[in-house]
């Protein structure tokens, strides 16, 4: 919790003097002004909750702006609408699957534009298309202020797959008791209301656990569900969940503790704390930087400036909230060099998270004492693509040996007939589900149905173990050869985040869509490289005859969550593993140096290594 808390100060810190060096520079296209039946857009909101000219609102005590509209304007909320990625794959869906096309440009939008999706329900329409939001400014506004802000207190956390519930009268509640009412009545006609349910974690459960009705091949509905992304649920299965815990604010939306802001421009009110940054900041570095490339020919109203404060705040996410791994050699022999990998998930919730592209990789290189590469697995080609990995989706390991196995974090979906698949409405099993747990995950949690594993790692006694349930963690072995090379060695790991593969891409890219072209023309041409989550090196001083040195000396130890057993020894001999009872299991043949034996039973046994010169050892295991 230490290092949780101590991160979560870094990049509040990092975030903040980012800020006090930027300021606006260039011109931004104004925020929509329009307004439907039940919503207002985000430029109604400006004038009090925007950038303060006199400096005296939405201020830190150092005079740092931290206004909501600024933060939020180049967020991935603020442009969920104008998504050029969500365009196209929205329109893969429906051309792989024209029949369905109401069902699906509904169902997406409710949650990537809710504020014309939920109208155009209020009013009595039955669906809401692409074609309407692209003349629809309230639409095209995205996660705007009342998509949280206008959400009553019924069911709250309760509606899952888009279904929000918003309150039809015109109120805007927040987390402030007793707010100044009459600037924001008149000005807009909406009341502000005080409501601590503003604050808890299921105004975003809505969006954020989404359920398909799986479709076959033909666009036949098959009566099952796929769960798409499930992080509200992940959340509510872990620790953070808790009544001490943290909600989904509380890293998204970061606070600044016990310093007081005036929140609203132009009208002498007292400071309220605490106050929440809506900053938004996620994991989606790549289409931050995308959109920035590509703001005007998108329509998005915001500066390069905000774009790199939102690309600054998503990248420290990462690297500083997210995720960490430590590296250590457990033993070596003559020709093979053995390490420990642990990752530690310090989310509240899977990670990745989320859409089903995103992935994390374990980069894992040995070197030798000038720099020449011994081994190398889950290094990166020119597409930032896995040169060896397997066709449809590379397995979850618990030990890799060689250099075409890489470990890689994600979810990855199967048709009805259990083939990989990017398109979401064909979704019928997880085939694979190893993304790392957050502490406190457990299988037998209510929502476990809706954040289950799936594939080789439910074999992997690793995984969320080492010893306590719930640990979020995972301990991933390495046996590398050597070759017979007797030099240091340095073992580099890394951890590489990224969001859109290119080879989740190779589907989408493979049909033609008027939005397919446009997103794979500003996808080759973005900075598609992966973000570096954490690294750890570790080395050794080389291996040394066993003649001359204490490992000269014949040792058993065991692994008993892999049911492994290892035997150093400086000469050839034999290994015998008993029942307690004295009956033989198991007899192999020991080699000079490290040898690792996997068993395919557990309990209590005696190991014994016999060697050519009559020298024995014994030792009792529980595996």
């Amino acid at each position: 919790m230490t290092t949780k808390i101590l991160a979560s100060f870094f990049f509040l810190g990092s975030l903040l003097a980012f800020r006090a060096v930027n300021t606006q520079t260039d011109e931004v296209c104004p925020l929509p002004t329009a307004s439907n039946e039940l919503f207002q857009a985000s430029g109604n909101c400006v004038d009090c909750h925007g950038f303060d000219t006199l400096g005296i609102a939405s201020v830190d005590l150092k005079g740092i702006d931290v206004n909501v509209v600024d933060d939020w304007r180049a967020s991935m909320m603020a442009n969920s609408a104008k998504d050029p990625f969500w365009r196209a794959k929205v329109s893969h869906e429906v051309l792989l699957n024209p029949g369905l096309q109401n069902e699906i440009e509904d169902k997406c939008t409710a949650c990537h534009a809710p504020l014309g999706n939920f109208n155009a329900h209020h009013i009595g329409q039955g669906f809401y298309s692409i074609e309407e939001l692209l003349t629809d400014s309230v639409g095209a506004d995205g996660v705007s202020c009342l998509a949280c802000h206008q959400q009553a207190t019924e069911l709250l956390g309760l509606q899952f797959s888009g279904h929000l519930n918003f309150d039809t009268a015109q109120v805007a509640y927040g987390p402030y008791e007793n707010p100044l009412i009459s600037p924001m009545a008149e000005a807009t006609g909406y009341v502000p209301t005080y409501s601590e349910h503003i604050q808890d974690a299921g105004i975003c459960a809505g969006c954020h656990t989404l359920i398909t009705e799986t479709v076959d091949s033909d666009g036949n509905f098959t009566g099952d569900q796929f769960v798409e992304q499930a992080t509200y649920h992940e959340w509510l299965n872990s620790s953070y969940s808790s009544p001490e815990g943290e909600r989904c604010q509380d890293c998204h939306m970061p606070s600044l503790g016990n310093t007081p802001v005036q929140i609203a421009a132009g009208y002498d009110t007292p400071p309220r704390l605490p106050f929440l940054l809506h900053s938004f900041a996620g994991a989606n570095t790549l289409m931050l930087k995308l959109m920035k490339a590509n703001k005007d020919s998108l329509g998005i109203a915001a500066t390069d400036e905000q774009f790199d404060q939102a690309i600054q705040a998503t990248n420290s996410t990462l690297q500083f909230q997210s995720a960490d791994v430590e590296a250590s050699m457990l033993d070596r022999s003559y020709d093979t060099a053995f390490y420990s990998v642990v990752i530690e998930n310090h989310v509240g919730h899977k990670f990745p998270s989320g859409y089903p592209a995103r992935r994390l990789s374990v980069e894992f290189v040995v070197t030798d004492e000038v720099g020449n590469v011994v081994f190398e697995s889950g290094s990166f080609d020119e597409e930032y693509a896995f040169p060896d990995e397997d066709d449809q989706f590379e397995p979850h390991y618990d030990v890799i040996r060689n250099e075409s196995e890489v470990q890689i974090y994600e979810m990855v979906m199967g048709d009805i007939n259990e083939e990989f698949t990017t398109v979401l409405d064909r979704a019928y099993i997880p085939l694979k589900d190893n993304r790392l747990v957050p502490e406190g995950f457990s299988l037998s949690h209510p929502s476990y149905d809706t954040t289950a594993l799936a594939g080789a790692v439910l074999d992997d006694s690793n995984f969320n173990n080492d010893g306590i349930v719930g640990s979020g963690t995972d301990e991933l072995f390495f046996h590398i050869p050597t070759n017979g090379y007797e030099g240091p060695l340095t073992a580099h790991v890394k951890l590489w985040y990224q969001s859109l593969p290119s080879s989740w891409m190779e589907e989408i890219f493979g049909e033609s869509t008027p939005e397919i072209e446009a997103f794979e023309t500003m996808y080759y041409a973005a900075d598609r490289s992966p973000v570096l989550i954490d690294q750890d090196e570790v080395s050794d001083e080389g291996w040394v005859g066993m003649e001359s040195s204490e490992q000269s000396e014949l040792a058993i130890w065991s692994n008993s969550l892999s049911r492994e057993v290892f035997v150093r020894s400086p000469q050839e001999g034999t290994l015998n593993i008993y029942s307690v009872g004295g009956q033989l299991i198991d007899r192999q043949r020991i080699k000079r140096g490290v040898n690792r034996f996997q068993l395919e039973r557990g309990g209590l046994m005696v190991v014994e290594a016999l060697l050519s010169n009559d020298h024995r050892e014994s030792s009792v295991i529980v595996l």
